[in-house]
């Protein structure tokens, strides 16, 4: 019997382990590049003003905004960027301002707070929907010297100020020049040797206009994050790309099939070669969740042993390509209780929790009770890993001894 609909009770939620979340996002702070660039650059820099902006839906009234500026971009704030707070799920596109926010979406103060009352320890957190993903708003700025600065300004914020000050608790992804791979390579051993191992990346860099996987020219930024036991963090929708069947199909239908990119991300991943030829590299999708790895592996490993001459290069690839799954590549969920159905090829060692703070998908408050329903079918061993010991290793946090420890509990 599934356990997603079931109720969990207090001693179910008291069996858990303190989560780690390997999805989370923090809104930009209107403060990082005006601190952090140059003084002659900081005009040109993204910076916010507060503007009265046409209403949703009634086009005589305004309402207060925070609109980003940089460039030719003129990007407003709405409140679907960070609806954590559920009462709001009606008004996700109203423009709002940052004093409109829970405070726990930008501070890490409240941050913190906010993942006691949901149960989580540890947090690795992505930019939010200014900056994206990895990082496409600089990718697209015409200025590239000052969009090199915006990046290293941004990982600087994300490192020192807003990870710094969580005692540790809050781990940042970092972002990387995309236009280039060599410089993209020095900004990972420039955030390493600071302590920060973790590096957003474009699930399908070539529907950025980039190079592919299959082309080599990415191998310099993987040799880095291989020689600095670096996590690359692919993020759905860091391929600026919504795969959709029609233009007219509800919103239901882009949220259910998101992983596809991710899908096709993996595809590029393993039959490119890229992980046979870095046997150390560590990859993780995030929010895409990982019931569908277990087919597009199952459906490659076939095609690679039957029709290899017709379909593909046969010396990209002298192993089954489910072979690189265990220990390299690791998939999120929040809602995905099928993850676990196949463990032959997708183990509970390459699967982690993730809560999404503070987007509307989110579990928030009520992470642990999402957690208890998903891997309630699993052992208490299995279970910590996903809900925690996974997340720390690939964080690169010694799991210390805690009052729940697997064998404290019953």
């Amino acid at each position: 019997m599934s356990t997603v609909n079931v109720e969990p009770t207090e001693e179910d939620l008291d069996s858990l382990p303190p989560l780690v979340s390997m999805d989370d996002h923090v809104l930009e702070n209107p403060s990082i590049w005006r601190d952090r660039l140059p003084a002659k650059s900081r005009d040109a820099g993204p910076h916010v003003e507060r503007e009265l902006v046409t209403a949703l839906g009634d086009s005589s009234a305004q309402t207060w905004c925070d609109v980003w500026h940089y460039g030719d971009v003129r990007f407003q704030m709405m409140r679907g960027m960070a609806a954590i707070d559920k009462v709001h799920h009606n008004e996700l596109p109203v423009p709002v301002t940052y004093d409109d926010y829970r405070p726990g979406a930008y501070q890490i103060g409240p941050r913190l707070q906010d993942m006691d009352e949901d149960g989580v320890e540890y947090s690795l957190v992505f930019p939010n929907t200014f900056v994206r993903f990895c990082g496409q708003l600089f990718l697209e700025a015409k200025d590239r010297e000052l969009a090199m600065l915006c990046v290293r300004a941004y990982n600087d914020w994300a490192i020192e100020e807003f990870a710094g000050n969580s005692n540790g608790r809050v781990v940042a992804a970092a972002i990387i020049p995309l236009w280039d791979p060599t410089a993209a390579a020095q900004e990972v051993r420039r955030n390493a040797a600071r302590g920060c191992q973790a590096v957003c990346f474009s699930e399908i860099p070539a529907w950025l206009g980039l190079p592919s996987l299959h082309s080599g020219e990415w191998d310099v930024f993987f040799a880095a994050c291989q020689e600095t036991d670096t996590l690359i963090n692919m993020h759905i929708g860091s391929s600026s790309v919504i795969t959709t069947p029609s233009m007219d199909s509800p919103l239901m239908v882009q949220i259910a099939n998101q992983y596809l990119n991710a899908s096709l991300s993996l595809s590029d991943w393993l039959m490119s070669g890229t992980l046979a030829r870095f046997d150390r590299l560590r990859i993780s999708y995030a929010e895409s969740q990982a019931g569908w790895i277990p087919y597009i592996v199952s459906r490659l490993d076939d095609i690679w042993a039957r029709d290899k001459p017709l379909y593909w290069n046969p010396n990209a690839l002298d192993a089954p390509p489910s072979s690189f799954i265990a220990g390299r590549v690791f998939a999120c969920v929040f809602r995905d209780a099928t993850a676990f159905s196949h463990p032959d090829i997708l183990g509970v060692d390459n699967i982690c929790f993730e809560t999404d703070y503070p987007h509307p998908d989110s579990n928030w408050p009520d992470s642990r009770r999402a957690a208890w329903q998903q891997t309630a079918s699993l052992t208490l061993d299995e279970r910590d890993k996903v809900l925690r010991y996974n997340g720390l290793a690939l964080l690169g946090i010694s799991a210390t001894q805690n009052p729940m420890a697997p064998s404290d509990r019953a």
